[in-house]
């Protein structure tokens, strides 16, 4: 199983953390890939210029609730 890990400290909590998390569960969801994908939380990952800080196979991502489901399309998926 992989592992979407969101950052939900302070910093990414105020660029939008919970509505990305939301986004990136519902789309799970959705495309049926709950037995295939993990979304789970942490605290700060280091990244606190950037937008809300997401690791998804080996790298880190900056994103915001507008283009979380950009990310899930052109990233998640093509490893699904």
């Amino acid at each position: 199983m992989k592992k979407i890990t969101v950052c939900v400290g302070s910093a990414c909590y105020m660029k939008g953390s919970r509505q990305v998390v939301a986004q990136l569960q519902r789309l799970i969801e959705e495309n049926g890939l709950t037995d295939k994908y993990e979304l789970e939380g942490t605290f700060c990952t280091g990244n606190c210029q950037h937008g809300v800080c997401v690791e998804f196979d080996g790298r880190t991502y900056s994103l915001t609730p507008d283009n979380a489901e950009e990310f899930f399309r052109t990233e998640v998926l093509k490893t699904a």
